[in-house]
């Protein structure tokens, strides 16, 4: 410092930052390593696993809420009260309604889907229709030009229709839903002189002639809840009430019945 200046003199010293022993990047790696044996492990269980098991863990992913529209069990169910699934209480009525909805349209393309595949049915498909409609699946078969279901006028049904309804009813007794049946005529009289007997009464006997295969197929007579007699008064052909296509059973799976 020279003699009359009073600026004083600075001295900086800096601090040398060693770096830790142990750094963050080990613990991320880490974490990786740990998620990367934990599905190691899933997948080794699962391969190990029986096929019940399989199919539960791929319909959980499917369908994460456990919903079935029939009686069956959960497709979680049996993992353990860790994985349990929300109470359809938590669920809004609409919510509800879609998941079954859901359920129902599957159950249409699974049955279509099978008769597609089976050689004895070929020629009948276009005879069928499937629609959700306000009570549930409706299952429509119609006769067609050429293919009838029941002699003009009886009630006994034909061969190529039975194993259409036993091919059904083998679906259908795997559900608990409750099933209604309707049988349909088209416009003509009915013929004969059976006093009282009209076509009401066909309509009627044709869709017990239908609930009987149905239930010798696997569904259960508890499942039946109704048998409707329509006559001529619901066609679908109106603009033709002799169309052939008026002569039709219709099977409604109804929703369940706790929506």
């Amino acid at each position: 410092m020279s003699e009359g200046n009073d600026e004083p003199i600075i001295i900086n010293k800096g601090k040398k930052c060693e770096e830790g022993h142990h750094g963050g990047a080990w613990k991320v790696a880490y974490a990786d390593f740990v998620t990367a044996m934990m599905a190691l492990f899933i997948v080794l269980w699962i391969l190990s696993s029986s096929e019940e098991i399989k199919e539960a863990v791929a319909g959980y992913f499917k369908d994460p809420f456990g919903y079935t529209t029939g009686g069956g069990r959960s497709v979680i169910e049996g993992f353990g009260s860790g994985m349990k699934a929300p109470s359809k209480t938590e669920l809004s009525e609409e919510e509800l309604r879609e998941l079954e909805q859901d359920k129902l349209r599957k159950l249409g393309k699974q049955i279509y889907n099978q008769m597609t595949d089976n050689a004895e049915f070929e020629g009948m498909l276009d005879q069928m229709s499937f629609e959700i409609v306000d009570e549930g699946l409706r299952i429509e078969i119609a006769e067609k030009d050429g293919i009838a279901f029941f002699n003009i006028g009886s009630a006994d049904l034909k061969e190529e229709i039975t194993r259409l309804l036993r091919q059904v009813g083998a679906e259908l007794g795997k559900l608990s839903n409750k099933i209604a049946i309707e049988g349909h005529t088209d416009a003509r009289p009915f013929p004969g002189s059976r006093a009282g007997y009209t076509n009401f009464e066909l309509s009627c006997d044709r869709a017990n002639a239908a609930r009987r295969v149905l239930e010798i197929s696997g569904v259960a007579a508890s499942q039946i809840s109704e048998i409707r007699g329509y006559a001529a008064y619901r066609l679908r052909n109106k603009s033709n009430p002799l169309d052939v296509v008026n002569r039709r059973i219709s099977i409604i799976v109804k929703y369940s019945e706790n929506l």
